[in-house]
């Protein structure tokens, strides 16, 4: 499992690098920051203005690891395209399904 997560007792924080203005939703799989840090390649539709990309993308999220809306946020980062993105639940199944919509994103490639 690639680490562009971090568990947490509540959860996970998850990296993610954010494409807004895309042609579409999704999730690219794994990529890597100049630094070598690993995150989440995540494009959206919406235009970066007034948090409608970082909507989008807790709302993408949510979708593809299947927890409520209300469970992700974005905890830092709302105006880079680097962000931390907090999803509240039990962190290996977050982890499992984190991992399961990854091999999904591989397979459409």
């Amino acid at each position: 499992m690639p680490d562009c997560f971090r568990p947490r007792p509540d959860g996970i924080d998850l990296f993610v690098r954010l494409t807004p203005k895309s042609a579409s939703d999704g999730i690219d799989g794994v990529g890597q920051a100049s630094d070598g840090s690993l995150h989440l390649a995540a494009r959206v539709r919406a235009l970066p203005d007034k948090g409608a990309a970082n909507a989008a993308l807790e709302r993408l999220i949510a979708d593809r690891l299947g927890v409520a809306r209300s469970a992700v946020r974005i905890a830092s980062g709302a105006a880079s395209r680097l962000k931390t993105v907090r999803i509240a639940g039990e962190p290996a199944a977050l982890a499992r399904a984190l991992e399961a919509a990854l091999a999904h994103a591989a397979s459409k490639r």
